[in-house]
């Protein structure tokens, strides 16, 4: 039966059930605003009984009430006129407008929902989060649940009587919903089941508050040369739009430490300003100078990150970072990703503009690079200012050019750099400082010896100012013959100017071999005694490429075989027109680059002369989805001098495999027959031999729960630009998945090369570093010389994620400064609404010289 809610004979349950249609939206930790009166009440239940002796309206046998938006459900409803009272019975809930769930035995209130009691209470709000309670008091907006507990974890599906993966039960939990806070008193913390912590009191924002006020969850940590630390973050909402988090934490051996992070959001963008402050209480901790931090005592860094966009195409940013000293990430931070990599360790700031279109793309940006590593010098690095980049693509309509048509593309670069001290490079062999062992330097000017006569030196940076500027406009068209060729002719023209004014006066601070310190002045022997002056260059170039694609088929799949021809000219123009080269001292040769006009990788050189590049490729692709695919090739200097045996300053083109008339063979073999299954094979020949000179594999199979990535590179020494020895590495990754929840992952990286350095020694480091440590450095390393190692094992599900992780990073030891595998273990555990617990642990550290390893953990 059907009542509604204007009827005559139903004014007092009608007025009652509005009464309790309100009070249970109480009981969502999300509530939202009641909405506007006046709304109308359907009515459904099996019975209407009024009993005018007890002056009682019930609803009995399946009520349900909809009123604004909510459904009331249960066996039976009273209103006892008497005592005001509001009671509903039997499997009661009330399902809100967001979804959420409120469900109980019996609800007992007052008529103005002020007071009141709910038996066997539970409540499921629409962020999966559950609240339980077998007697529960409402007093106007708080609800308190007397021997409550609360989880974020659903029920196992399959065995609901199972515990939750993590779950609160305390004496009292008060929901406070004006303040927004959850509190818990005598509070236990169950994992699986297994109280594993007790806490007198303690509070956490209600599940639908994004951000508030109040403290975090608190971080530990341990390192032996910083003792063991913990912090208690806070964080501040202080307007909807910014917040500031400050961490204060204590270390027992190096004492305060203090990190705070400022971040703001406007419509159009963000900023982030992050600041680190230590003062340091025992400085013998740390490697003296230039090894480590040494006696400094206040140390820090400021980083800061920013994007605004002005609109659909324009925006502007800044990341910058900067450090007190470049050992602070090391000596103070468990994990950096600017730490990864030994050989190549920076900080780099920039600041930009940047706008792109739909066939047009603008960049200007400065760079300044702040080193991390002891082995540079951070005088010689260049700071850009600025770096300005700009494309775009031009559909050329043939009607108007009278059958011309086409494309057509034009690039631009303007790169302005300075540095106060000149890069050099010692190669054939490798020479090191005379104090510390340190800075590779060319001892040859100590007997005023040509360096580039005896291949001794390279200039790797310009030590003073750099200006260059390079525009050029290229047009090419695609034609389809009649027999099915494609041909694309082209032409291009190339304007270059530059200003090069190198200092003559500097002194790198540190002694050659010989005693003497290496001047700027000697960069004039890299550029055949050249005054400082403007340069300029205006290149022209034509070409064509064709390709011939043809089509097979076969019962495994389609097969296109494509010859692939391309010839460029251009005039017997000199290939260093700037003389310096600071952008293009990166030279790879492969299947990547064979077809491109210029196969420098930037704008201080270009491909002159006339070259012819040739090949072909295959791709056959599998009913499947599949496909496997071939390409081989090889480039051809045809007329005019080779581009890259003429060596600049760095020497970039010698050794690449391109500075011989005939060029080296390269190839790449693709197999991915499934998604299960991936397989690249990409390599660089000897044209007489056939030897692999440069070999990159990588291969990725996916074959649940198990899932591997690997990747094996293999290059030969090029001594002419300080790779004189062979170098090689393997890396592999993968996680296993032991169940759906539980799963184990690892990674490692092989440096293969190490080994072939057993020979060499280095005298003048030992006895500076004996002092230092006590340690005799010899020893030989093995092929398979571990640089980075991990390995984790971790649950993770709806509510939760644990993970334990274990890492080693080649890197300087904090207190010796020498190369030494840092051990970490870091153990992170994630609660849904709760927040993460983070307990960082520094093993230790084993030194590592040619494979000797000594456990220093102090």
């Amino acid at each position: 039966m059907t009542f509604a809610a204007p009827s005559p004979r139903l004014p007092v349950l009608v007025a009652a059930l509005t009464v309790v249609a309100a009070a249970f939206a109480n009981f969502s930790a999300a509530a939202q605003p009641a909405p506007a009166t006046g709304e109308r009440m359907v009515v459904e239940a099996k019975e209407l009984v009024y009993d005018e002796k007890r002056n009682t309206v019930t609803a009995r046998g399946d009520v349900q009430i909809y009123y604004k938006g909510r459904l009331l459900e249960a066996d039976r409803v009273t209103y006892d006129r008497n005592t005001s009272r509001v009671i509903a019975e039997g499997h009661a809930k009330l399902t809100e407008k967001d979804g959420s769930i409120a469900r109980a035995e019996r609800f007992d209130l007052t008529d103005d929902l002020k007071n009141g009691f709910i038996e066997s209470l539970q409540v499921d709000t629409v962020n999966n989060t559950h609240f339980t309670s077998p007697r529960a008091e409402r007093a106007g907006e708080t609800t308190t649940f007397e021997m409550g507990s609360y989880t974020a974890c659903e029920a196992c599906r399959d065995d609901p009587s199972k515990p939750r993966t993590w779950q609160i039960h305390a004496k009292r939990i008060i929901h406070d919903n004006v303040e927004k806070m959850v509190y818990y008193e005598d509070a236990s913390f169950d994992l699986l089941g297994v109280p594993i912590a007790y806490v007198p009191f303690w509070s956490s924002p209600d599940p639908s508050v994004k951000r508030k006020s109040g403290y975090l969850s608190p971080v530990f940590m341990y390192r032996s040369q910083l003792g063991a630390g913990v912090g208690v973050p806070y964080f501040w909402a202080i307007a909807p739009d910014y917040d500031l988090t400050v961490t204060p934490i204590y270390f027992s051996r190096q004492g305060p430490f203090v990190s705070a992070e400022f971040r703001q959001r406007f419509d159009n963008g963000s900023y982030t300003i992050r600041g680190e402050g230590a003062h340091v209480g025992d400085t013998g901790a740390f490697a003296p100078a230039p090894l480590g931090a040494g006696n400094k005592q206040w140390r820090g860094a400021i980083q800061s990150t920013g994007d605004f966009w002005f609109n659909d195409r324009w925006h502007a940013g800044w990341d910058i970072t900067a450090l007190s000293d470049r050992y602070f990430f090391q000596d103070y931070k468990q994990y950096n990703n600017l730490l990864q990599n030994y050989f190549f360790r920076e900080a780099s700031s920039t600041i930009f503009l940047t706008g792109q279109g739909p066939r047009s793309f603008f960049d200007m940006r400065g760079y300044y690079f702040q080193v991390l590593s002891p082995n540079d010098v951070q005088a010689q690095q260049s700071v850009v200012h600025p770096v300005i980049d700009y494309n775009r693509v031009f559909d050329i309509d043939p009607a108007v050019t009278a059958g011309v048509g086409g494309q057509i593309e034009v690039d631009g670069n303007v790169t302005s750099t300075s540095a106060d001290l000149a890069n050099y490079e010692s190669i054939n062999p490798r020479r090191l400082d005379s104090i510390y062992g340190l800075y590779t330097v060319c001892s040859v000017y100590a007997r005023n010896v040509d360096p580039k006569k005896y291949g001794q030196c390279l200039l790797r940076g310009v030590g003073g100012d750099y200006q260059h500027a390079t525009l050029s406009g290229a047009w090419k068209r695609k034609f389809i013959d009649p027999i099915g060729g494609v041909w694309t002719p082209f032409a291009f023209s190339r304007f270059v100017g530059s200003y090069l004014d190198y200092d003559r006066q500097g002194l790198f601070p540190i002694y050659n071999q010989f005693g003497q310190p290496i001047p700027n002045g000697a960069q004039g022997l890299f550029f055949d005694g050249a005054d400082n002056r403007f340069r300029g260059q205006a290149l022209p170039g034509v070409g064509a490429e064709w390709r011939y694609p043809i089509l097979a088929r076969s019962f495994v799949g389609d097969i296109v075989f494509e010859p692939i021809a391309q010839v460029v000219a251009r005039p017997n123009q000199t290939s260093i027109p700037s003389l310096a080269n600071m952008d293009a001292q990166s030279l790879v040769f492969d299947d990547s680059t064979l077809f491109e006009w210029s196969k420098f990788s930037g704008y201080d050189r270009f491909e002159t002369g006339t070259r012819l590049n040739y090949g072909g490729q295959a791709t056959m692709s599998l009913s499947n989805g599949g496909f496997i695919n071939t390409m081989i090739g090889q480039s051809r200097q045809i007329a005019g001098a080779n581009s890259y045996a003429q060596a600049d300053a760095a020497n970039v083109g010698l050794d690449s495999g391109l500075n011989s008339r005939a060029s080296d063979i390269v190839g790449r073999f693709a197999f991915a027959p499934a998604s299960l299954l991936s397989f690249v094979a990409k390599g660089r020949f000897d044209k007489g031999s056939l030897r692999a000179r440069r070999l990159d594999l990588f291969a990725t199979v996916n074959l649940d729960p198990i899932s591997l990535q690997l990747q094996y590179a293999n290059y030969a020494s090029q001594p002419a630009i300080g790779f004189d020895m062979r170098r090689q590495g393997l890396s592999a990754s993968g996680q296993y998945n032991i169940t759906k929840n539980y799963f184990l992952n690892g990674t490692v990286t092989f440096d293969m090369s190490r080994y072939l350095y057993n020979s060499f020694t280095n005298p003048t480091l030992a006895p500076f570093t004996t002092t230092i440590t006590g340690i005799n450095l010899t020893g030989s390393a093995p092929l398979f010389s571990v640089a980075t190692l991990g390995a984790g094992i971790g649950y993770h599900d709806e509510c939760a994620t644990l993970s334990i992780n274990y890492t080693q990073i080649y890197q300087p030891q904090s207190y010796t400064g020498l190369p030494a595998r840092n051990q970490t273990v870091m153990v992170t555990l994630q609660l849904r609404t709760l927040g993460e617990a983070k307990f960082n642990y520094g093993v230790g550290s084993m030194l590592v010289n040619d494979g000797v390893r000594y456990n220093t953990m102090r």
